[in-house]
């Protein structure tokens, strides 16, 4: 087989270190993220503009994350754990993906249109009218009101983690050398990043979609919208599973690039977790609890920035068509931006400056824009003067730092958090990358963004409010007690996992030599008397 870089030239080992036989395992894999990530961008831009506008604020969005994604999350993993014993790799990517693709298809058929009917609006008044109820739980309320637009919510979510995490990185793992990831997976990120780019400009024509409708005196343009981009959805749904069973079929057969033989001798070497066993082995490993740490780090600070920033998109585009059509702006600008990121940074990055260095990427530029961004939602009243020079409202300049803020970290997360995060995997043995893995990035990552949406929901409580902006000062000065832990837990992984991948390094050589010695002392010992084999020194 070919070896990695050192075959390629400068600039070549840098921008494209990929040999010409591998691309049949490359292509199809950076396919099957570009659909995922395709209905991942699609369904964030629909659940944020059907919550947001619907609620009329982002309140909502800490208590569904709370509420709703956060069990979800818990019955998924418990699902997921227990089916993973029981199915094949394959059945259960099938059953973890198709029911998703079946509700996002009957939300825009059935319940979308059957909302008022399904929506228990009068309950809700009632509830709201009560005297025992905090004014800061009126989030949780707009939760139950609008429950099949919440459950769309939670779904969206998932997908999020289920498709993108844990079934596609977990995939990615499961067939990768760590030589092959550190060429793989930036390649993924970059490639699969286009679909940001498409399923963004996908987002801005369904918002013109839904004026043309309105122009013509269209009763529901919103649910135009539901039909184009749910069926888009269903779709790439498909081609997921249709690029899945294709690889398994023809990539996974050929031995360049798996050997099912050396998968089965390492499950061999530990026996399957139970749920309890899974968690308490999670608990026990400081190696897993750091790569818990890194992803809890990340949902939680950035799920502080945002629910402030889209309360500010919700204020400067109250409608739900302006409020979608800008997110699609914000979704292709974030493909844009990332991809240029990660073919000029990601794959040298990781390859002339190690994986410690590259894992703090993220967690220090979002504090640097997390600090710039609150700083002028503190102190922006300040400067009015200066708003004015500018010719921008003073709204319209914190949306635009926001933004600039989300795509800052999002790009540094396609580029540099998740193959860093991924290639944390690698080294661990078949059962650890499993059930570690599910805990951690299904729970973890909700948890993460549960945690954010926790610490809103206690201040809104406490502050006897539902408005964002009055609990704004406090939530930046934890978001940067937040990135001092996570850049803490970074620093001790990256020591693990030198460690660790030098120690499986070291195994393989010891296992080849072993291998080595039995083929030259096989024929040996047929032509030699039985009495003593020959040595083979």
């Amino acid at each position: 087989m070919a070896s990695t870089t050192q075959d390629f030239g400068k600039w070549r080992s840098r921008l494209w270190p990929i040999h010409r036989f591998e691309l049949k395992k490359l292509i199809p894999m950076v396919l099957l993220f570009f659909f995922i990530l395709f209905n991942y961008t699609i369904l964030r831009d629909t659940k944020d503009t059907l919550v947001v506008t619907a609620a009329k604020g982002s309140h909502v969005i800490p208590f569904l994350k709370l509420w709703a994604v956060l069990p979800s999350a818990f019955i998924f993993m418990i699902m997921y754990a227990k089916l993973s014993n029981k199915l094949s790799k394959t059945v259960l990517f099938y059953s973890s993906v198709i029911p998703f693709i079946i509700f996002f298809g009957l939300f825009a058929t059935v319940l979308y249109p059957l909302r008022e009917s399904l929506h228990p609006h009068e309950f809700c008044n009632w509830l709201e009218a009560q005297s025992f109820l905090p004014q800061g739980l009126k989030g949780l309320v707009d939760v139950i009101r609008n429950w099949t637009f919440s459950l769309f919510y939670v779904m969206s979510e998932l997908w999020g983690s289920m498709a993108i995490s844990l079934l596609f990185w977990g995939f990615a793992n499961d067939i990768s050398k760590v030589s092959e990831s550190k060429r793989f997976y930036t390649i993924f990120a970059m490639f699969a990043n286009i679909s940001l780019i498409v399923s963004g400009t996908f987002v801005q024509w369904s918002a013109s979609i839904r004026e043309k409708v309105t122009a013509i005196g269209g009763t529901d343009p919103w649910q135009t919208t539901l039909n184009y981009t749910m069926s888009m959805v269903v779709v790439a749904g498909a081609l997921v599973v249709g690029i899945y069973w294709w690889i398994n079929k023809y990539v996974l057969t050929d031995k360049r690039f798996y050997d099912p033989t050396q998968q089965k001798v390492t499950k061999s070497k530990k026996p399957k977790l139970s749920m309890k066993e899974s968690f308490m082995h999670l608990i026990r490993s400081k190696y897993l609890g750091c790569i818990a740490l890194l992803v809890l780090g990340y949902g939680i600070s950035i799920n502080l920035v945002e629910v402030t920033w889209k309360q500010q998109i919700h204020d400067l585009y109250p409608a739900a068509n302006d409020y979608q059509a800008y997110m699609g702006g914000f979704s292709k600008m974030t493909g844009f931006i990332t991809i240029l990121v990660t073919f000029f940074l990601g794959g040298s990055i990781v390859r002339r400056f190690g994986w410690g260095k590259t894992a703090l990427i993220t967690p220090i530029m979002i504090m640097v824009t997390g600090v710039a961004f609150f700083a002028f939602m503190i102190f922006g009243n300040s400067l009015g003067g200066m708003v004015q020079a500018i010719g921008l409202t003073p709204l319209a300049i914190a949306v635009n730092i926001g933004m600039m803020q989300n795509i800052g970290s999002k790009s540094c997360k396609y580029s540099f958090f998740d193959p860093t995060k991924e290639m944390a995997y690698i080294p661990l043995d078949q059962d650890e990358k499993v059930k570690g893995k599910a805990a951690i990035d299904v729970v973890g990552a909700r948890l993460g963004k549960s945690g954010g949406a926790l610490i809103y929901s206690g201040l809104f409580i406490v502050a006897q409010t539902s408005a964002v902006a009055v609990v704004a000062p406090y939530v930046a000065i934890i978001l940067l007690g937040i990135v001092f832990a996570w850049i803490i837990a970074a620093r001790s992984l990256n020591k693990q996992f030198l460690s660790l991948s030098a120690r499986r390094e070291q195994e393989a050589l010891e296992e080849a030599a072993k291998e080595q010695e039995v083929e030259i002392a096989e024929p040996t010992t047929k032509v030699e008397a039985p009495a003593e084999p020959a040595s083979t020194t």
